[in-house]
């Protein structure tokens, strides 16, 4: 698996064959290396001493190519998402740049994700760990000759990015789309052919109600789910249309899924739970907690100590596993909020609330909705010398969060909750969703 991720071995095993759709027009891997090489000489000459390479990663051809190159040229990637703010890709290049001198030998590409923590953190994806990635998911759902894969999810993420990793790997055809459009997903999937299609439950959910007469065409092989919990009246919907799932658990840190549906199983996904295991990871529950190891975990976090080898990581997700080896994620890290796929750490946003003038202190907690799963919600303390107003509120917000993080809904309180301990009641902060009102922060 050497040459798995790179372009050159790719072109000269599997030259004629479609490696990239996108735009309306089809590369093959012959066409799309050399893409690369005429890019190689810029990349490697803009490239910093160490430092993984900042990539802003929308999904286009140029980023594709840019991606690729710095692959073959063994240097990291900082993917960074399209919808960050300044502050916040200023802050993930700082990280790299103060970690340069320790990033592993082996890496590929580096992830900010708030972990366990709440901070973000750079998680370190080595070239060997998303080959093994790669690997597990072959092993499950098989390759086909025809099979094209639809990355509509962003590339900036692990479930997008893995989509190029695992066509890379295979050989096979990557179909590039711009964002993702429940209103002409159907024509997509039909013109483009596509057989396989990575979606959260919130864009399957918007799949469905947008065309209700809408079944999958024969050339799909499957619709990977994953995420965040799919709700079971979602997957009967599905299984009423014939729709062929596979529902997946992974994370950043271990490059995707680590859990899937049997391949065999994807008309009837909900009998073993979020799925089973992918060897060669492996999965185990302590007080709980699903714990993982494998050789597609991460090489660690930027600016920290490398997990040992054969290292149990602990996801903070809740979980467990039954005697058929059927995993169920109960409830993924603690206090993590999922919406529309996107993964939301209140402390996060609880500081850029609290550097707010007018606002003492702030919680964050997520509030069940029908179309995202959650949306962000906040409890604001008032400082004493006023609150901030709405649309000033809604400013700072958006000039320092990703639109997903931003809190759709707020209130004011006297103080926040609390355990006898004097610690923030997280459990206690639903009591509170009565008291939220809407707040615009996205215009």
């Amino acid at each position: 698996m050497s040459d798995a991720l790179s372009i050159r071995a790719a072109a000269g095993q599997a030259g004629a064959s479609p490696a990239l759709v996108v735009g309306g027009r089809s590369y093959t891997y012959a066409q799309l290396a050399a893409l690369v090489e005429d890019a190689l000489p810029e990349i490697a000459h803009a490239r910093g001493h160490g430092a993984a390479f900042p990539l802003v990663a929308d999904n286009a051809l140029a980023t594709a190519v840019t991606l690729l190159a710095l692959l073959e040229l063994r240097v990291p990637a900082l993917l960074l998402h399209p919808r960050l703010t300044a502050e916040e890709r200023g802050a993930y290049v700082a990280d790299a740049r103060r970690a340069a001198r320790d990033v592993h030998p082996d890496a590929a590409v580096v992830i900010h994700t708030s972990g366990t923590t709440g901070r973000p953190r750079g998680a370190v994806l080595t070239r060997a760990a998303l080959a093994a990635s790669a690997a597990a998911s072959a092993a499950n759902l098989g390759w086909q000759a025809d099979d094209r894969w639809l990355a509509c999810m962003p590339i900036a993420r692990v479930g997008g990015l893995s989509i190029l990793t695992r066509c890379l790997a295979a050989r096979r055809t990557a179909v590039l789309a711009p964002g993702f459009d429940a209103a002409t997903l159907p024509a997509t999937l039909a013109d483009a052919r596509v057989t396989l299609v990575s979606l959260v439950p919130t864009m399957l959910a918007r799949l469905l109600d947008a065309h209700p007469g809408w079944r999958p065409p024969a050339h799909l092989r499957a619709i990977l789910v994953g995420g965040a919990a799919a709700p079971e009246p979602l997957l009967r919907r599905a299984a009423e249309r014939g729709v062929p799932i596979v529902l997946t658990y992974g994370m950043t840190e271990t490059c995707s899924q680590v859990v899937a549906t049997p391949y065999a199983e994807r008309f009837a996904p909900a009998a073993c739970g979020t799925g089973r295991v992918l060897p060669p990871a492996q999965l185990r529950v302590v007080a709980g907690r699903i714990e993982v190891r494998g050789p597609m975990l991460m090489a660690g976090y930027l600016g920290a100590p490398p997990l040992p080898p054969e290292a149990w990581f602990d996801t903070g997700d809740l979980g467990a596993v039954d005697a058929r080896g059927c995993v169920t994620v109960h409830a993924r890290r603690t206090d993590l909020i999922v919406t529309g796929g996107e993964n939301v750490y209140p402390a996060e946003v609880e500081r850029a609330l609290e550097r707010c003038p007018g606002v003492a202190a702030a919680a964050v907690f997520g509030v069940p909705d029908d179309a995202w799963g959650e949306i962000v919600a906040a409890a604001l303390v008032v400082a004493p010398d006023g609150a901030p107003h709405d649309d000033a509120l809604g400013a700072w917000l958006r000039a320092r969060l990703a639109p997903h993080k931003r809190p759709r809904r707020v209130c004011r309180v006297l103080h926040l909750p609390q355990t006898a301990a004097g610690k923030l009641d997280r459990d206690g902060l639903a009591a509170l969703a009565p008291l939220l009102r809407p707040l615009d922060a996205e215009s």
